[in-house]
């Protein structure tokens, strides 16, 4: 599946530079770091009330398309290898190496998270039978109906994102043919597949009561999609430097992306709340976020030469960034708290106060579970496997 055909010379020279001077790109630490707060931004918004205030709640809310920049950042990381592979510059990883990282990556501290939410949080833990156990170890919410509960409901999004992970080496081995030569036709064969899974959520999937097929993989394919693009940009510099290279130009593409966020926000992107949206809705939030995702990691990839990011790269922010995945798992568990201890009544306001207490209380636990969980056995799996990994 990771076997890759001889290419010239002269293919493998540009793309060997452009690995060795992008292995590790750090402004794409502090996006990550400043997705994550997005995510727990827009969920304070929705617990206060503030999400539901004219026009700025509209703003608020649509802070979940934070979620597209991790989907984007999953698919430029890890379709990267494979990338690579395709020009002849490095064997893509086995699967088993990549299944093994992948799950010393996600699941400890998620499994953590889990097993203190669903025993120490009072809702959570009042209802949890083992039907709501079982779903959330094994991040299947989004399949068993009346399984995403109190403290971890954001959860949702770490299941697609596990589903793309089991995906990943089948989409690998479908293109694997498209190398050297033939590897300027990834980027259309993969933009295809995202417009394609747009019209997922016209499709009448049958589900059982509770459960939407539009919270499924192929729905957010789009969203992955726009940084396995961006992974195959980034081994094609000559042809780049020439068609497009405003992508990799910062206030251009931050511009594009701040007008697809404010369009999103609007009816075009779905209703305000919970309301389930049309399938003409819920495809143009698929479509807005693509272009979000996009426009926010290129000039980060494509432009790394670009100091006008330099704050992306500043320890604040690459300290926020490595503790992203624990502010993630552990703010809806932490904003649950903040209510009752400091005498707050939910969907009454107090949106700043809240939003401060929230940002306070979860950054310190995101460290420790950094500290004592994530990098400790990140760092096991590198030392049992006894080889240097790509840099996440």
């Amino acid at each position: 599946m990771t076997a890759t055909a001889p290419v010239p010379a002269d293919v493998v020279a540009p793309a060997a530079e452009s690995v060795r001077s992008r292995a590790f790109l750090p402004a794409l630490e502090g996006m990550r770091g400043m997705a994550a707060l997005g995510v727990l931004l827009t969920h304070v918004a929705f617990q206060t009330g503030a999400a539901g205030t004219p026009v700025i709640g509209r703003v608020w809310g649509r802070f979940d398309m934070a979620v597209a920049v991790f989907f984007g950042l999953s698919g430029f990381l890890l379709w990267r290898p494979h990338a690579a592979a395709a020009r002849g510059v490095r064997p893509a990883p086995s699967v088993g190496y990549y299944l093994r990282h992948r799950a010393a990556r996600i699941l400890p501290a998620y499994w953590v998270v889990v097993c203190a939410v669903l025993v120490l949080l009072p809702g959570a833990a009042g209802t949890a039978g083992l039907r709501v156990w079982m779903s959330n170890l094994a991040l299947l919410q989004v399949f068993v109906p009346l399984t995403l509960t109190d403290g971890l409901t954001q959860m949702w999004s770490l299941s697609v994102e596990v589903a793309f992970y089991l995906v990943l080496p089948i989409l690998a081995f479908a293109v694997v043919r498209l190398r050297g030569a033939a590897a300027r036709l990834r980027v259309p064969v993969i933009l295809t597949a995202a417009v394609v899974c747009l019209g997922w959520n016209f499709i009448p999937v049958p589900t059982p009561d509770a459960i939407h097929s539009d919270n499924w993989l192929p729905a957010y394919l789009p969203w992955f999609a726009m940084g396995m693009v961006l992974a195959e940009l980034s081994f094609d510099s000559e042809r780049l430097s020439q068609r497009w290279r405003f992508l990799g130009k910062q206030p251009l593409m931050w511009a594009i992306a701040l007008i697809a966020f404010l369009v999103s926000a609007t009816d075009v992107g779905g209703p305000a709340g919970l309301t389930h949206a049309a399938p003409w809705q819920y495809a143009a939030k698929m479509a807005l976020g693509a272009i979000i995702g996009f426009a926010l990691l290129a000039p980060l990839v494509l432009g790394a030469a670009d100091r006008s990011h330099r704050w992306l790269e500043s320890r604040v922010a690459a300290t926020i960034g490595r503790w992203s995945y624990g502010i993630f798992l552990w703010h809806l568990a932490v904003l649950s708290v903040v209510f009752p201890v400091f005498g707050i009544l939910p969907f009454r306001g107090n949106f700043g106060y809240v939003l401060t207490l929230t940002i306070a209380l979860t950054l310190p636990i995101a460290a420790a579970s950094y500290a004592l969980i994530e990098e400790p056995i990140r760092q096991w799996t590198r030392t049992w496997d006894k080889a240097e990994p790509v840099r996440e």
